[in-house]
């Protein structure tokens, strides 16, 4: 079954409610207990609520290994859906967390990927000069696909290129275990 962007999104509210509700019951939601955003399955395009859970687990992480990142989640037009930015972080990590989640979503690949292929002699040289600049090819930033389709991506700053790559890559995790949590349902 199919849903559009807008059914997706009652759903989503729905069920936030439902939780939200459940909570306040006593009862517990265990997606909010592991970190792990929840998800829908047919989920074609990043949406509001998704983004947001998914930032708040990367968060959550990022406080636990000291760094105070800017997360940014993309849609699959690489257009921005969610950035946030923790006390503290730098001003120039918006930009670069920002253009992270554009460059995963635009290119279909990690940004530690796209560094390889950009050195010189290797056949990405250049490309950061592309797309007015907006191309980041340090590691940090990862793609969200859903049954192979890149439906957005995450983009982390703050730390160093090892730790938003990292930070990156457990969003990456969270994600894919958000998908496979529904699927099994």
């Amino acid at each position: 079954m199919q849903f559009t962007d807008r059914e997706i999104e009652k759903i989503v509210a729905e069920v936030i409610g439902a939780v939200e509700k459940s909570s306040k019951a006593g009862g517990s939601d265990p997606s909010k207990e592991s970190g792990a955003p929840r998800s829908f399955s047919g989920l074609k395009n990043m949406n509001l609520a998704f983004a947001k859970e998914l930032i708040e687990g990367v968060e959550k992480k990022a406080k636990e290994i000291g760094v105070n990142a800017v997360i940014a989640v993309s849609d699959r037009g690489a257009n921005p859906v969610a950035v946030h930015c923790m006390d503290n972080s730098y001003i120039a990590s918006y930009d670069i967390a920002f253009q992270k989640a554009y460059t995963v979503a635009a290119l279909k690949m990690s940004t530690s990927e796209l560094k390889k292929l950009a050195q010189p002699g290797k056949p990405l040289y250049g490309i950061q000069w592309t797309n007015n600049g907006r191309i980041v090819i340090f590691g940090g930033g990862e793609p969200l696909t859903v049954d192979g389709t890149v439906i957005g991506g995450i983009g982390v700053s703050g730390g160093s290129e090892e730790q938003d790559t990292f930070l990156a890559e457990y969003g990456l995790k969270l994600f894919k275990e958000a998908i496979a949590k529904n699927e099994r349902k």
